[in-house]
């Protein structure tokens, strides 16, 4: 399926290795304080009423919500410190849209659906945060969740359109692997070329060309060797 990846050059999406352990449906979305702080705390400044009208609700440290529908300028000022934290409310509108995948990594990321859909039309799709935006959540959750009893079809359309989240245990971790790649063989054969959005091409070509100017000095110095 089509998938959403971390904007270049600054936001890329990495390469990483760990196992799929949870499925959230309907789930939050919790802001990361870097979005919090750079991205949204400069809106709130200039809108009061930012918060409640984009779905949002301030949370203390313990999760619970607290504040009001208007930001006064103590929650303005708790919201810069982290002492507050936004979370985004469960539902359609939400970022993630309905389904969330998590897999521990060091980076902070995972997959997720979206509430910006149209964006999957897009032919350069590095959009993101870092995170991985799928096309089609609803046949992940169904194929991630096949092998476990009571996850039927109807069950997860259920979950995915309830009114508060619902998080599911993967019983067996399934293996999660991001790999980048600009050349790529199709199963009828064809060869797909992409472009380097990343630059990872450019990186790699250099590092080659300098091991074969190593490899070229070193057979040098090896035929000036006296015997």
């Amino acid at each position: 399926m089509k998938i959403i990846i971390g904007r270049a050059p600054d936001r890329r999406t990495p390469n990483l290795h760990s196992r799929l352990d949870a499925v959230i449906f309907c789930p939050y979305w919790n802001v990361p304080t870097s979005i919090q702080q750079n991205e949204l705390l400069p809106e709130i400044a200039r809108n009061r009423s930012w918060v409640s009208a984009n779905n949002f609700e301030m949370v203390n440290g313990q999760g619970e919500v607290v504040g009001e529908k208007t930001v006064s300028d103590g929650a303005l000022s708790e919201l810069g410190s982290g002492e507050r934290q936004l979370r985004q409310k469960a539902g359609p509108k939400n970022t993630l849209g309905l389904v969330k995948f998590e897999f521990p990594n060091a980076y902070g990321v995972y997959m997720h659906d979206t509430s910006a859909r149209s964006l999957f039309s897009r032919p350069r799709r590095d959009l993101s945060h870092g995170c991985i935006r799928v096309e089609k959540p609803e046949e992940l959750a169904e194929w991630v969740l096949s092998k476990q009893p009571g996850w039927s079809h109807d069950r997860i359309l259920a979950a995915m359109h309830g009114t508060k989240p619902v998080s599911v245990k993967v019983e067996r971790p399934i293996q999660v692997v991001t790999t980048y790649s600009t050349a790529v063989v199709m199963e009828n054969g064809e060869v797909r070329f992409y472009e380097d959005l990343y630059g990872e091409d450019a990186i790699l070509e250099q590092e080659l060309d300098t091991q074969a100017q190593a490899n070229v000095a070193g057979s040098q110095d090896s035929q000036r060797s006296p015997q």
